[in-house]
């Protein structure tokens, strides 16, 4: 009896300890690395989600048709299980526990939006989970002393400065007025919190300063004001939904201002869907393909568009491209760290410096992207085909902006 309780003993010994070791190793069977991520398939995200979860994809098969990761000698594919988190941050959250404590993932990639980016983080660091997020902005979630998280865009106080300090500049360098309209989600208050930075470092004045609905459905009490009180630029930031409406009730009440500038542009097709109704809108990216960025596994910007399209059959928006650039990440920290201990992959992604298709990656301490500036396009149509012309920075611009935008009755 004696013999067969010590047996039982070092056999329980022995299994808790292939808990323990298995427990700081990523989610690997066989030749596969498991990641997880929860997406918005559903509700009022579930374009920008769509996108998301369409650049993932697009990099895993990628990576996987040109080798996979190379660790301990031995080649691995990429595989994500997803969940849909309905545009939900409770349901975010609750999706990340599940993924962790439930599915065994050790590895995450980021929701859509900083507020689920927000409601997934502390669920990762607390079980010490590497989650590297392609589309939550907001500065607060570098603030936090988040050691698990890392984010390959620029952060959402960058999105719209630029384009006060350009009003200014066709300003012949005066302060100018702004009037501006945000949705309530962390993403867009820092977007406005920017704005409020830019007008007090250029002396500008803020004449209008609005809430976007819940919905994100109307916005004409705002544009009623603007035709009233003339601003020099009008700044919108409400995701892909607050995009269309803004441009649809602009053009509808012929509101004329000299500069529109503008979110997610790009991720609400603006240009496709509302043509030259949408013309001249300067609109906010972490990314466009003109750009001269490289890499191994797209090449550049121009060849990620066309790929892209022939798997989706639409062009990519940034959101796209940054999830690309996310499992590029994930693909570069395993083959440094040669190993799927947590500890390690985590202390590789720390050490990022490299350059992708989508711009050069390299997290500062508080797990943002350092290395990338945003970027500003301007609608520009000739005939009835409508494109995002780069108009700033200069360095990287294709065409000129215009400015003052021509008013309706010129148009």
């Amino acid at each position: 009896m004696k013999k067969l309780l010590n047996r039982l003993v070092a056999i329980f010994s022995i299994f808790s300890l292939l808990l323990g070791f298995s427990s700081a190793q990523a989610r690997v069977d066989g030749d596969v690395i498991t990641l997880g991520a929860a997406v918005s398939l559903t509700g009022k995200y579930s374009t920008n989600g769509e996108h998301t979860k369409n650049g993932y994809n697009l990099a895993v098969k990628r990576i996987n048709d040109m080798g996979g990761v190379k660790v301990g000698g031995k080649s691995y594919k990429f595989a994500v299980k997803y969940y849909d988190d309905e545009s939900n941050s409770k349901r975010a959250a609750q999706l990340a526990e599940r993924l962790i404590k439930q599915d065994g993932v050790k590895y995450m990639l980021g929701p859509y939006s900083s507020g689920l980016t927000k409601a997934m983080a502390p669920v990762t660091e607390e079980n010490k989970i590497p989650m590297v997020e392609a589309n939550g902005a907001s500065r607060s979630l570098f603030t936090k002393g988040y050691k698990y998280l890392f984010a390959v865009l620029s952060p959402a106080n960058q999105y719209l400065e630029v384009a006060i300090d350009l009003a200014v500049e066709k300003n012949g360098g005066k302060p100018v007025k702004i009037a501006m309209a945000f949705e309530q989600d962390p993403f867009s208050q820092d977007v406005r919190l920017g704005i409020l930075d830019a007008a007090k470092r250029t002396k500008s004045k803020i004449i209008i300063d609005d809430k976007l609905p819940k919905e994100l459905n109307d916005m004409a009490a705002t544009l009623a004001k603007v035709k009233a009180v003339k601003p020099d630029v009008l700044v919108v930031s409400g995701h892909s939904k607050g995009a269309l409406t803004a441009i649809r009730q602009i053009s509808e009440m012929k509101v004329d201002v000299k500069m529109l500038a503008m979110t997610h542009c790009d991720a609400s097709k603006l240009a496709k869907q509302h043509g030259k109704k949408a013309e001249y809108a300067l609109c906010a990216s972490q990314w466009h393909k003109s750009l001269s960025y490289k890499d191994n596994y797209f090449g550049s910007g121009l060849k990620y568009d066309k790929d892209f399209t022939a798997a989706y059959g639409y062009a990519p928006p940034y959101q796209a491209a940054e999830s690309s650039a996310a499992l590029l990440v994930y693909k570069d920290a395993f083959e440094r760290a040669n190993s799927f201990d947590t500890k390690k992959v985590r202390d590789a992604l720390a050490k990022t410096d490299m350059q992708t298709f989508y711009g050069n990656v390299k997290f500062g301490s508080g797990g943002q992207n350092t290395a990338k500036p945003m970027v500003l396009f301007q609608v520009r149509c000739t005939g009835d085909k409508c494109e995002n012309k780069v108009v700033a920075p200069t360095k990287w611009a294709s065409a000129k902006l215009v400015h003052p935008v021509p008013s309706w009755s010129k148009r």
